[in-house]
């Protein structure tokens, strides 16, 4: 669906969609109507505001929520499925126990982070975090204090993967654009993308912990069980979660080979999809070749957690059950928890979607495509204020990348220059999310988060990644 001709000025659309974000707010924070119908019924208001026809409503709601639906739900679900064997066969606890063996209590968050990091070089921002969710809980649970202690480093991880570092499609979209080359992107935003964690990461999820107290959520994974299969209390949980042996007849935990081999299967299988997305993008594999093809399909986001589901059935699942059925009734509990989890997340995509076809987008960039400032400057600047008035980062990324296209193409910039306008588009459309953002609700009902806790961490911790981004950027700018 194409976005309308825009009814009204840049100011004015600005003004409707602050607005209807103050109103969504307000809904959903004082008046505590649930978030689900503050959005949908936001995002209807907000349609009618910016001057679609009646008549087009509809789709135009469904075109947000619809998109963000049909990559949300499936992984969420196959997501969950994994996390609850891993889970309740104890495999979570063997992986936990034998990073913080290596690493120790106090250095758990950064192992977590490193591990993340690792993880999601070639997998997406929610597909890694459904997956090592059951990990970062599980972690949480066993030391205390508050989830953003072990929730934060991991999630930024992610986010700072997804957005700098090749073969994403965010940055990769955004080289070709500006018509770099997709490997000098890679080399320049993964080591910059690691450095800003580091410092924009890191020492945030430890204020945000210290300030924040949030409890280990139980509705996903939370219930370490007896040998019957029911919640364990008192002595019999704290003795579960320190043994690991979770699931039913007592049997023992899974391998830590094992645990290890479940996680790589989907970080294997999705990067099949992405390197050859990314070498195809490079002209090195034909687009037509059957093998490519073939692996692209098995690297899908949704094919490989369904593989992965069903090789954690056969090696975790099916032994430490009694019956087929049994297992079948552990993924059935998996999915109940989450069908609030994916209706906010596509409700947020949907309020995202009306912005977006709304023409801001558009609208923002003509009035800021002559600023007269430094192109990676100018980069920053476009591509945050895209993301805060739309909330999708990837149409931030690529709508800001266009928009430099000739001016970077008159400048006549060298490769490592142009990687670093990437890498300067990518900080500017990750800082800011908020409620027209689906991953702000993702991580909001992920980790037990109401709206206003969300805002004040992750929120935060998003704008400190891609400041840190950004300056780390720009400062490489100066000196070549």
């Amino acid at each position: 669906m194409e976005a309308m001709e825009p009814a009204y000025g840049t100011a004015t659309l600005l003004t409707i969609a602050a607005g209807a974000v103050a109103l969504l707010l307000f809904l959903i924070m004082k008046v505590k109507l649930h978030a689900f119908v503050s959005l949908v019924l936001v995002s209807v208001m907000t349609a009618i505001a910016v001057g679609f026809p009646l008549a087009d409503i509809p789709d135009v709601l469904m075109f947000g929520f619809a998109d963000t639906l049909g990559s949300v739900a499936l992984l969420v679900a196959f997501g969950v499925m994994l996390g609850r064997l891993l889970e309740i066969t104890g495999g979570a606890q063997v992986l936990a126990d034998t990073l913080i063996g290596r690493f120790g209590e106090r250095r758990a968050p950064f192992a977590l982070g490193v591990a993340a990091l690792l993880f999601g070089f070639p997998i997406f921002f929610d597909a890694g975090l459904v997956v090592f969710l059951p990990i970062i809980l599980t972690v949480a649970r066993r030391f205390g204090g508050s989830l953003l202690l072990y929730a934060l480093p991991a999630a930024g991880a992610f986010a700072a993967m997804h957005a700098m570092a090749p073969p994403h499609p965010g940055p990769v979209a955004a080289a070709e654009a500006l018509g770099g080359n997709i490997g000098i992107v890679m080399l320049v935003g993964v080591p910059i993308g690691v450095a800003a964690w580091y410092v924009g990461v890191m020492p945030v999820s430890r204020a945000m912990a210290a300030r924040f107290h949030v409890d280990v959520p139980e509705a996903l994974f939370g219930e370490v069980r007896d040998d019957r299969g029911r919640p364990a209390k008192g002595e019999e949980r704290e003795a579960g979660r320190e043994s690991g042996e979770a699931g039913d007849a007592g049997r023992r935990p899974p391998a830590f080979g094992v645990v290890l081999f479940l996680l790589l299967v989907p970080l294997v299988l999705i990067s099949f999809d992405t390197v050859i997305d990314t070498l195809v993008s490079a002209g090195v594999v034909d687009e037509g070749a059957g093998w490519a093809v073939f692996l692209g399909l098995l690297g899908n986001t949704t094919v490989a957690l369904l593989i992965s589901v069903i090789v954690a059935v056969v090696l975790i699942g099916r032994p430490r059950t009694t019956s087929m059925s049994q297992v079948s009734d552990v993924l059935d509990s998996a999915l109940g928890p989450i069908c609030s989890i994916i209706l906010i997340t596509g409700a947020g995509g949907m309020f995202g979607g009306v912005l977006e076809l709304s023409g801001i987008g558009e609208e923002l960039s003509t009035s800021l495509s002559d600023l007269g400032m430094s192109l990676i400057v100018q980069a920053f600047v476009i591509s945050a204020l895209l993301r805060v008035a739309q909330g999708s980062a990837t149409v931030a990324l690529t709508t800001a990348s266009g928009l430099l296209a000739g001016s970077v193409a008159e400048a006549g910039l060298g490769d490592f220059q142009i990687a670093l306008l990437v890498v300067a588009i990518a900080a500017g459309a990750t800082v800011l999310s908020h409620v027209n953002d689906s991953g702000f609700w993702l991580v909001s009902r992920f980790f037990g988060m109401d709206e206003k806790t969300t805002l004040k961490t992750w929120t935060v911790m998003e704008t400190t990644l891609g400041l840190a981004a950004f300056l780390i950027a720009l400062g490489l700018w100066v000196v070549t």
